[in-house]
């Protein structure tokens, strides 16, 4: 069984992380590689309009 990555996230309304802020939502991938996925985290997660409240993750799938 081989696996796809995705990066997702955005820019939360609060410090919980509970809820994107509407039109903030971002999802890039799939990628084959984690370390794909991880460098296009990388990317988002430290760019300049990144603020406080900006969260992403790596979200795994299994493909058959």
């Amino acid at each position: 069984m081989t696996k796809r990555y995705w990066v997702i996230g955005g820019e939360y309304d609060g410090a919980d992380f509970g809820v994107l802020v509407p039109g903030t939502e971002k999802m890039s991938g799939p990628y084959e590689d984690e370390r794909k996925a991880r460098t296009e985290w990388t990317r988002l997660t430290y760019c300049p309009e990144a603020t406080a409240t900006t969260r992403y993750s790596i979200a795994a799938e299994a493909v058959r």
